[in-house]
């Protein structure tokens, strides 16, 4: 039992040891041409949408930004606002691990648009949305399309495979010339095309019908939406195409 207990004890140690560390890149990510957009340490980068400075709510926690709702200005947190990459992004696959606290809501936004904040004070008034949700605590899980994973408004996917609150789930975002892939923890679990007429029906018949060029946008800044709830996001990273 003793001897047991030392080999299982070394294997405990090779595994952590060889375990890669949050928010780094293996020397095979390195030579695809990953980047990393979130370095572990700082928030150099990033902003507020529409701004050029960044609220204080949000935070480096556990190795993940994090979104300090402890104080709250109507539905959005104080000091938070929406985080928005400095750069604009393309042709480009996205990938990161999100959790969500209890009955929380949050969303990752890409193709957003900056060009007039009076006009589009969110970033979701141009671009889609990854939803990222507590399904079972938070009243959206009850809606058709608005569960996690989900293109928000315009697409569900079955079956789900997204992890319970306080666990990480892992999101790709892959775009090439307009037509979008989405991925759920390993799984491919929607596409579509921003130029196809049943991509234009999809929106004609949700809430962003009225919004101006609302998902006709193939390149952006990328976005971590503010809900009011808290969030965490780690291993953010990219590669261009």
């Amino acid at each position: 039992m003793k001897k047991l207990f030392g080999i299982l004890t070394f294997v405990f140690a090779s595994f952590v040891a060889n375990a890669q560390q949050p928010n780094t890149l293996t020397p095979k990510e390195k030579k695809q041409g990953w980047r990393l957009l979130f370095d572990g340490k700082t928030l150099n980068g990033w902003r507020n949408f529409n701004k050029k400075d960044l609220g204080p709510a949000w935070k480096i926690s556990d190795d993940a930004i994090m979104l300090d709702n402890s104080q709250m200005d109507g539905w959005n947190t104080k000091g938070g606002g929406e985080l928005t990459t400095d750069d604009i992004f393309e042709n480009f696959i996205f990938s990161c691990e999100w959790k969500i606290s209890e009955g929380g809501n949050s969303g990752i936004i890409f193709n957003a648009q900056e060009d007039d904040a009076k006009k589009r004070p969110y970033s979701w008034f141009t671009g889609p949305e990854f939803q990222v949700l507590d399904n079972d605590g938070h009243a959206d899980g009850k809606i058709d399309k608005h569960r996690a994973g989900n293109l928000y408004d315009l697409i569900k996917y079955e079956p789900e495979n997204v992890k319970p609150v306080g666990e990480w789930n892992k999101v790709m975002i892959a775009q090439t010339n307009g037509k979008v892939k989405l991925y759920v923890n390993g799984r491919m679990v929607i596409q579509y095309d921003t130029k196809s007429e049943e991509f234009k029906k999809l929106v004609a018949g949700s809430k962003f019908k009225d919004m101006e060029s609302w998902g006709t946008f193939t390149k952006g800044h990328i976005v971590f939406q503010d809900h009011g709830n808290k969030v965490w996001f780690r291993n953010i990273k990219i590669k261009t195409l």
